[in-house]
C-alpha cells in the first residue's frame, strides 16, 4: 500500500508542477521537447540584446550591422561566454539547436528573398563596359588565387577524406564572392549611390553576386551528389527550374499582381502577399529536395518580383523587420556558436589567417581597381571601387556555414574564414573614405573640374530692397507639411493687382502711416511668376526598404504622393515646380538642404512645419469662448511649454534641433513657417466676408527683421493681403508724449547692447548672437532707418512697390516691455480677424535675430513665459524654443498667440 501511495503522489506532484510552472518550482531554462518555446524565448532575448548593444556601439564608427551580429555570436559561443561553467548547457544545450536552426533557416530564406529584391538588373545596362570589366576581373583573378590558396589550406588543416576538387572550388568561391547586401548599405551610408563609382560598383556587384551563387550551387550539388551523373542531373534540373521561374513564372506573377490591383497601387493586397510567401517557400522547398540548399529557392523567388510603382518596396516593408530583428541575429549567433577562436592556438593558424586576408583583399582590390582604371576612372575612384568590391559580410558568412554543414570545412578552418570575413568587412568603409572623400566625389548633377572636384555653386547675391524674390526652395519631409507648403506657395504667387482705393479719412491713428501711391489707378505691371525648387526628403534607415528607395529615388519622384500633390497644386496656381528627392539619414537632412539650396541658387528656402490638430474636445469644453481665439489650435512647441500626457514630449524638441541645424547651415535666406491653419476654425466665411490673409510684423531691426520687412512688402503685392508693421523701441522708463511720435529719431541708443553668453547644446549647433560693437550697432541702425524711410516715405526711386505699400499700415511704439507689447498687438490682430466675419489667416512675420540682435529680450521672455503659465523660468531658459525661433517667436508661442508664424533669418553674407 505504501508503494502505491508513493507512485500516486509522484504522479500528482509532477502534474501540479507542470501546470503550476515556475510557481511550482519549474525551471524555464530546462529544455522540454514537448514545450520548447520557453527556452527559445530566453535564447532569443539574449541574442537580440547582445546584437542591439553591439550594433549601437559599432554604428558610431560606421560599421554595418552584420559586424555586430557576428561578433555577438562569437561572444555567446565557446570563444567567450561558452567558457562560463554550464552556460552553454543551460542556455544553448545541444537538444535545442534544431529549433534554432529551423528558425534561422526560415529567416535566411526570407533574407535571400530580400537580397534578390535589391538586385535591379536595369543597373547592368548603365556603364555596361566598366561594370562588366570590374565584375569579370573581380571574379577570374580571385577565383584563381582562391584555388591556389586552397591547396595550402587543404594540406595543413583538411582531412584527406574531403574531396580535394570540391574543397578548392569552395575556397575559390569564398574568396571571389562579394557581399552585395552589405555593399548596398555601405554605398547608401556613404552617399555614393548617385555617383559613377556607386553605380559601377553596384552593377559589378550584381554580376559578381549572381555568378558567385551559381558557383556555390554547383559546389553544393557536387558535394551532395553520390556520383558525377547525379550532380549533372541536379545542375540540369536547377537550370530548368531557374528558367521556368524567371520567364513564365515572372510573367504569371506580374499578371496576378495586375489582376489584383497590387501593381497599380504599388502595394500588395493580402491575397497577393499570400501568393508571394507561398512562392518563396515552395521555391525553397524545391531547391532543397533536388540537392541544392533551400536558400537558393528564396533567392530565385526574389528575382521575379516587379519593381514597378514601388511594389517591391512595399513587399520588403511588410517582412523586413521580422527578418532583420528576429531571424538573422539567430542565424549569425549560430555561426558564432560554431566559431571557436580558442582552436586557433598556433602561430601557423594565425599566419594562414593573415595570408587568407591578404589574398582575399589583394585579389579583389588590385583586379577591380585596375579594371576601373583602364575604363577611365582616376586613381581615387579606382581605389574606392577596389575597396568596395573586396567587401565580405553576410553572404560570406552564409557561404561558410554551407561549407561547414556540408563537411567541407572543419570548425578550425570555419573560424579562420570567419575572422577573415570580419576583417575585410570592417576595413571597407574606412578605406573608401580614405580613397574617395566627399570633396573628390563626382555626382550626376555636378560638373567635373580639372582636379576632379565638383564645381562649387556660387553664392546667391541678396537682392536689392525693391527686387522681388522669384526663386524659392521648399522642403517637404513629410505628408503633413503639404498644407503649410501650399499656404506659403499661394501667398508667394500673388495674383495681378486690382485698383486700390485711398483709405477712408480718419481710419488711422496719429502715429500710423498708410502709404498710398498717387497713381494707383494707372496700369500695374503683371505679377512675375515664381519658381519653386521642392526638395522631398526621405529618411534613410538600416531597413532594406530604405536602401531600395535610395536606389530608386530617380523613379520614385514621379509617383511619390507628396511630390505629385504639390506639383498639381503648382499647376493649378500657375507657378513652376521642380522637384528632387533624396533618401538620407535624418542627421544629414540639414546638409542635404544646404546643398540643394546651393545647387538650385534659390534666393529663399522655406521649412514648412505642419499645423497643429484642432482639439474638438477643447472646443466642446468651452462653448462660450469664441472659436479660434485661444482654443482649437496647437503649436508644435506645446510638447515643451505644456507637459501633457496626450502627445509625444520629445518630438518637438528633436525637430527643433533639426531646424536649428538647418538655420546654421543654410547658404541663403531661410524661413521657418509654423502653420496653424485658418483663424475661425476653417468654417465658411460670414455673409459678405472674403477670404483674406493678414500679416503682422514686429520690427526691432537687424538683418533678419530687414529681410522680414522686405518679404512682407513683396507678399503685399496681392490685393487679398493686408499687413501691419510695428516698429518697437525698448526704453528703460515709461515713454513720454514725444517718444511715441512718428518723427522721433531712431538712433538705437536707448538700451545697452551687451552680448549674452553663448547657447551651447550637445544635440545641435546653435546660431548665436554676434558680438556687438559700436560699428555694428551704427551700421545696423543706419540700414534699419534707410529701409524704414524707404517704405514709409515712398521715395520716387521705388515706384514699383507703391501698390504693395498701399496695403500696409506702419506704426511706431516705444515701450519698456516690447515682447509683452508684441503679444498684445498680435492677439488684437487675431481678434480683429475673427470679429470681421471673414476667413482670414493671421501670419506673424518675425526675424530670428540669433546672429545679430538689436534688442536683448531674454530676461523679458523668461518672465513672460513664467507669468503666462507656460512653464517654469528654468524651462523657458533652457528650452530650445528661443534658440529655434528667436525671442520674439518664442514669446508668441509661450503666450499661445493664435497665429501662424514665419520666422526669417538672413543669409550669412548679410552678417559679414
Amino acid at each position: 500500500m505504501g508503494e502505491l501511495t508513493n507512485v500516486l503522489y509522484s504522479l500528482v506532484s509532477r502534474a501540479a508542477s507542470e501546470q503550476g510552472g515556475v510557481i511550482s518550482g519549474d525551471n524555464p531554462t530546462k529544455y522540454n521537447p514537448s514545450n520548447p518555446i520557453r527556452l527559445w524565448i530566453i535564447q532569443l532575448v539574449i541574442i537580440i540584446a547582445m546584437t542591439q548593444i553591439l550594433s549601437l556601439v559599432l554604428s558610431r564608427i560606421r560599421q554595418p550591422r552584420v559586424i555586430a551580429e557576428v561578433i555577438g555570436g562569437v561572444i555567446l559561443g565557446p570563444t567567450v561566454m561558452g567558457r562560463i561553467p554550464h552556460f552553454k548547457e543551460t542556455i544553448f544545450p545541444e537538444a535545442s539547436m534544431p529549433l534554432l536552426t529551423v528558425t534561422s533557416t526560415i529567416g535566411l530564406i526570407l533574407f535571400l528573398f530580400l537580397v534578390a529584391l535589391e538586385i535591379d538588373t536595369r543597373l547592368l545596362k548603365r556603364n555596361i563596359l566598366a561594370s562588366a570589366s570590374v565584375s569579370i576581373a573581380g571574379l577570374i583573378i580571385p577565383l584563381g588565387l582562391g584555388a591556389a590558396l586552397g591547396v595550402g589550406v587543404y594540406r595543413e588543416f583538411i582531412d584527406p577524406s574531403v574531396n580535394f576538387g570540391h574543397f578548392l572550388l569552395f575556397i575559390a568561391v569564398a574568396i571571389g564572392i562579394t557581399a552585395f547586401p552589405v555593399l548596398c548599405r555601405i554605398l547608401t551610408e556613404l552617399k555614393l549611390l548617385d555617383t559613377e563609382v556607386g553605380l559601377v560598383t553596384l552593377s559589378a556587384g550584381i554580376g559578381n553576386d549572381v555568378i558567385g551563387w551559381i558557383l556555390l550551387a554547383l559546389t553544393v550539388a557536387l558535394v551532395n551528389a553520390s556520383s558525377g551523373l547525379t550532380a549533372l542531373w541536379v545542375l540540369l534540373v536547377s537550370a530548368g527550374y531557374t528558367i521556368l521561374l524567371l520567364y513564365p513564372g515572372r510573367w504569371a506573377f506580374r499578371w496576378v499582381a495586375r489582376r489584383t490591383g497590387s501593381l497599380e497601387q504599388g502595394s500588395p493586397t493580402p491575397f497577393m502577399m499570400t501568393i508571394t510567401l507561398v512562392v518563396v517557400f515552395v521555391s525553397a522547398f524545391f531547391t532543397d529536395i533536388i540537392g541544392v540548399h533551400a536558400i537558393f529557392g528564396g533567392f530565385l523567388a526574389g528575382l521575379i518580383i516587379p519593381h514597378d510603382n514601388g511594389f517591391a518596396i512595399s513587399i520588403v516593408e511588410k517582412i523586413e523587420d521580422l527578418v532583420t530583428i528576429l531571424f538573422l541575429p539567430i542565424y549569425f549567433t549560430l555561426s558564432g556558436l560554431r566559431t571557436n577562436l580558442g582552436l586557433l592556438n598556433r602561430g601557423v593558424d594565425w599566419g594562414y589567417i593573415i595570408i587568407i586576408c591578404l589574398v582575399a583583399f589583394t585579389s579583389k582590390f588590385v583586379a577591380c581597381g585596375a579594371a576601373a582604371r583602364l575604363t577611365g576612372f582616376n586613381w581615387r575612384e579606382s581605389g574606392a571601387i577596389g575597396s568596395l568590391m573586396s567587401c565580405k559580410g553576410l553572404v560570406e558568412l552564409i557561404v561558410l556555414n554551407i561549407g561547414l554543414q556540408a563537411n567541407i570545412l572543419t570548425t578550425k578552418t570555419f573560424s579562420m574564414f570567419v575572422v577573415h570575413a570580419l576583417v575585410l568587412t570592417f576595413i571597407t568603409t574606412p578605406l573608401v573614405l580614405v580613397f574617395y572623400p566627399t570633396r573628390f566625389r563626382i555626382h550626376h548633377r555636378g560638373e567635373k573640374t580639372n582636379d576632379g572636384d565638383e564645381k562649387a555653386a556660387s553664392v546667391v547675391e541678396p537682392p536689392s530692397d525693391d527686387q522681388k524674390k522669384t526663386k524659392f526652395a521648399i522642403v517637404l519631409d513629410k505628408f503633413e507639411a503639404l498644407s503649410a507648403a501650399m499656404t506659403l506657395s499661394q501667398l508667394l504667387q500673388a495674383p495681378p493687382h486690382s485698383p486700390v482705393s485711398p483709405p477712408t479719412p480718419n481710419t488711422t491713428s496719429p502715429d500710423e502711416i498708410q502709404v498710398v501711391e498717387a497713381s494707383t489707378s494707372s496700369s500695374v505691371p503683371a505679377s512675375t511668376p515664381i519658381t519653386i525648387e521642392a526638395l522631398r526628403l526621405m529618411e534613410l534607415t538600416n531597413r532594406t526598404s530604405a536602401v531600395l528607395r535610395s536606389q530608386e529615388a530617380g523613379s520614385l519622384i514621379y509617383n511619390d504622393p507628396v511630390v505629385s500633390v504639390y506639383r498639381t497644386f503648382g499647376q493649378l496656381n500657375n507657378f513652376s515646380v521642380t522637384a528632387s528627392l533624396s533618401v538620407v539619414n535624418f542627421d544629414e537632412f540639414p546638409e542635404t538642404i544646404a546643398k540643394h539650396v546651393a545647387d538650385t541658387q534659390a534666393q529663399l528656402v522655406f521649412i514648412p512645419w505642419a499645423r497643429g490638430i484642432t482639439s474638438v474636445l477643447e472646443e466642446a469644453s468651452e462653448p462660450g469662448q469664441q472659436q479660434g481665439v485661444g482654443t482649437g489650435t496647437r503649436n508644435p512647441f506645446d510638447g515643451i511649454f505644456h507637459k501633457t500626457t496626450t502627445q509625444d514630449q520629445t518630438s518637438s524638441y528633436v525637430y527643433s534641433e533639426y531646424i536649428r541645424n538647418v538655420f546654421s547651415r543654410s547658404p541663403s535666406d531661410i524661413g521657418l513657417f509654423v502653420d496653424r491653419g485658418v483663424i475661425g476654425g476653417g468654417g465658411a466665411a460670414a455673409p459678405g466676408g472674403t477670404s483674406k490673409q493678414h500679416l503682422f510684423l514686429p520690427f526691432f531691426g537687424g538683418p533678419d527683421d530687414r529681410l522680414a520687412l522686405r518679404l512682407l512688402v513683396q507678399l503685399c503685392e496681392s490685393s487679398a493681403v493686408a499687413a501691419k508693421v510695428v516698429r518697437l523701441h525698448k526704453i528703460d522708463a515709461a515713454p513720454t508724449a514725444t517718444q511715441n511720435d512718428q518723427d522721433e529719431h531712431h538712433d538705437g541708443s536707448t538700451t545697452a547692447l551687451v552680448p549674452p553668453p553663448l547657447h551651447n547644446t550637445v544635440a545641435a549647433a546653435d546660431t548665436v548672437y554676434g558680438a556687438h560693437t559700436t560699428q555694428t550697432r551704427l551700421s545696423s541702425n543706419t540700414a534699419d532707418n534707410i529701409l524704414w524711410d524707404r517704405y514709409t516715405r515712398q521715395s520716387s526711386e521705388s515706384q514699383s512697390i507703391g501698390p504693395n505699400l498701399a496695403h500696409i499700415t506702419f506704426h511706431t511704439e516705444s515701450t519698456p516691455t516690447p515682447l509683452l507689447r508684441v503679444t498684445e498687438l498680435a492677439k488684437e490682430e487675431a481678434a480683429k480677424s475673427v470679429s470681421t466675419g471673414s476667413m482670414r489667416t493671421l501670419i506673424v512675420l518675425a526675424g530670428r535675430s540669433r546672429r545679430l540682435a538689436v534688442e536683448l529680450l531674454r530676461d523679458e521672455l523668461q518672465s513672460l513665459a513664467a507669468e503666462g503659465g507656460s512653464g517654469s523660468a528654468a524651462t523657458s531658459t533652457s528650452s530650445s524654443v528661443p534658440k529655434t525661433l528667436g525671442d520674439v517667436g518664442a514669446a508668441l508661442v509661450a503666450t499661445n498667440v493664435n497665429a501662424s508664424l514665419l520666422i526669417l533669418q538672413a543669409a550669412p553674407s548679410t552678417f559679414a
